[in-house]
């Protein structure tokens, strides 16, 4: 085997390269853009937003079946970027892990437990040679009572972290580095502004304008902390008021 290459090295999950590096986790994340779907998310001061795109493959699918949002609690819910079998996998043992939780301690898991649990069962598919990767990536949005918005991200490899901003998926590159700039002097963003901030920025970075049937809007916010999924009317209106702005 030579060094310096993947040589007999991607062949199993369990065994470091030279270099150190895991090349079936690597590319556990390429196929989290096969779907070839970007997905952003925003943390506004009283809300926060998930935005992906919905892109329904066959004319003779059902729109309203094909969904990346999810509700895993009452209070969190997630957008699922990536191989969408694995994703509803990965949503239906949040939803147990959640419903467990609740079970034990007699309320609703928190957002940030919610991600490290997701995140640390991710983890345990990357070393053990009878699992395999999952090939998507979560992003979750939810209310804390403490700490308000709360926005995080668990990846393939079994990492998590809290953003005020993130993107999943194709352009993910392209958008972190949109975000970097727009979010840079913390702006006080609050719903819903923080809306159609986000749309506005999705559409600079897709390089299109949307219809409402061409993306899906999840919110929480202060005044409502429930997860919801924005209607086609409402997503409308925030283009509208976009489009009148600018």
């Amino acid at each position: 085997m030579s060094r310096g290459t993947s040589a007999g090295y991607d062949r199993h999950l369990t065994v470091f390269s030279p270099e150190g590096r895991l090349y079936q986790v690597e590319y556990a994340f390429k196929a989290v853009n096969t779907e070839n779907v970007t997905s952003i998310a925003l943390r506004g001061s009283d809300c926060a937003v998930v935005i992906t795109q919905k892109k329904v493959p066959d004319k003779l699918i059902v729109a309203d079946t094909v969904t990346h949002m999810f509700k895993l609690t009452q209070n969190v819910g997630c957008v699922m970027t990536g191989m969408i079998p694995d994703s509803r996998h990965q949503v239906r043992r949040a939803r147990y892990e959640a419903a467990e939780w609740k079970y034990k301690f007699g309320y609703d898991i928190p957002v940030d437990q919610m991600a490290k649990r997701v995140a640390d069962l991710s983890q345990l598919n990357t070393q053990q040679a009878s699992l395999r990767p999952l090939g998507c990536s979560m992003i979750l949005i939810g209310m804390d009572d403490e700490r308000g918005p709360q926005l995080f991200k668990c990846d393939p490899a079994g990492y998590y972290a809290g953003y005020k901003a993130t993107s999943a998926g194709t352009k993910m590159v392209e958008a972190n580095n949109l975000l970097e700039k727009k979010m840079k002097k913390n702006p006080d963003l609050s719903y819903p502004r923080c809306v159609e901030e986000a749309i506005s920025y999705f559409s600079t970075l897709l390089s299109q304008d949307f219809k409402p049937s061409e993306i899906e809007v999840g919110v929480v916010s202060k005044d409502n902390p429930k997860f919801r999924t924005l209607t086609e009317a409402e997503i409308e209106t925030h283009l509208n008021t976009i489009a009148e702005r600018d």
